[in-house]
């Protein structure tokens, strides 16, 4: 997710990073370099490259305008959605923190020693979820705080994070069926893990729930065509300005798909996508000043106006 201070009017210009433009770049040069020769040939072989009304490209470009608009409010619909997701996990966590303090003003030692056995998985269950959207990561943030004799079960697990919130659960069973809970505080606990593990749910729905391919595919070919048969509409009113306009329309439309395409996985590792490695830090961090530990990791900080 790009996070910078809105720029100013000439910097706007300049700025690549988090732009669309790297990615769409090959196909504005393409229509640019095409739309010279169109006006070229319109002016030096008039018979040869004829020029057409603009009205059904007026039409069309409503359209594809309306097509590009429905898309990418569905995608950022997406996008949100995992946001208000990541959000639930960090507020679920830190409750579950708190709400587990209990175990300790009950049974002292014992309670701390259950109690840091929870935050444990819960410290691991948000980085294990950031690898399993994210596949081919690192695991050692979860190895780091799974006990040695829970890492092979979780190397063998073929959902981890939904592995991990079984292993809560299963450690509060046996505390209320040792009496070390009451039934309220049981059922208090489960509902915190319950939220917590609403969220992998949620994320792998999104995930593997992509648009529509025919819907995506209707808009892709549409934008190519408008850009590609646009400077023979142009040309007799623009003359040799048609190439900047027909850029101009280029990155506009290019643009707005390519950025769709972005924010329909929020999960990826683009610019502009969630930051949930950052967030599965964040409640590292938070969890651990709960148990009342000192040497904290560092909260996250964006690299070149990225945090991921």
């Amino acid at each position: 997710m790009i996070v910078r201070d809105r720029p100013g009017l000439l910097p706007l210009f300049f700025i690549m990073r988090g732009s669309i433009i790297p990615r769409i770049l090959p196909q504005i040069l393409v229509i640019f370099v095409m739309s010279c020769f169109i006006t070229w040939g319109h002016h030096e072989r008039p018979g040869m490259i004829l020029s057409v009304s603009g009205v059904p490209f007026a039409v069309l470009g409503t359209a594809l305008s309306v097509f590009l608009s429905f898309r990418n409010n569905a995608c950022y619909q997406r996008w949100w959605e995992a946001r208000q997701s990541w959000g639930q996990l960090v507020y679920a966590a830190r409750t579950f923190s708190r709400q587990t303090l209990l175990l300790e003003a009950i049974h002292g030692d014992e309670g701390r020693r259950m109690r840091r056995s929870l935050m444990e998985l819960a410290i691991a269950m948000p980085q294990a979820l950031v690898q399993h959207l994210r596949p081919n990561g690192d695991h050692g943030k979860v190895e780091r705080v799974l006990p040695a004799d829970l890492r092979p079960l979780y190397h063998a697990a073929s959902n981890r994070p939904e592995m991990l919130m079984r292993l809560m659960s299963t450690d509060l069973a046996r505390m209320r069926a040792g009496d070390k809970l009451t039934d309220i505080q049981y059922q208090m606990l489960d509902a915190s893990v319950t939220q917590m593990a609403i969220v992998p749910a949620v994320c792998e729905r999104i995930r593997n729930t992509p648009l529509p391919f025919a819907y995506t595919l209707l808009v892709h070919r549409t934008a190519y065509l408008f850009c590609f048969l646009m400077p023979f509409s142009s040309v007799d009113v623009l003359g040799w300005g048609t190439p900047f306009a027909a850029a101009v329309i280029a990155y506009t439309f290019f643009g707005l798909d390519a950025l769709g395409d972005e924010l329909e996985n929020p999960f990826s590792k683009e610019a502009n996508a969630l930051p949930i490695a950052a967030l599965a830090d964040a409640i590292e961090h938070n969890l651990r000043e709960a148990l009342g530990e000192t040497d904290l990791p560092p909260l996250p900080k964006p690299r070149d106006f990225v945090l991921m």
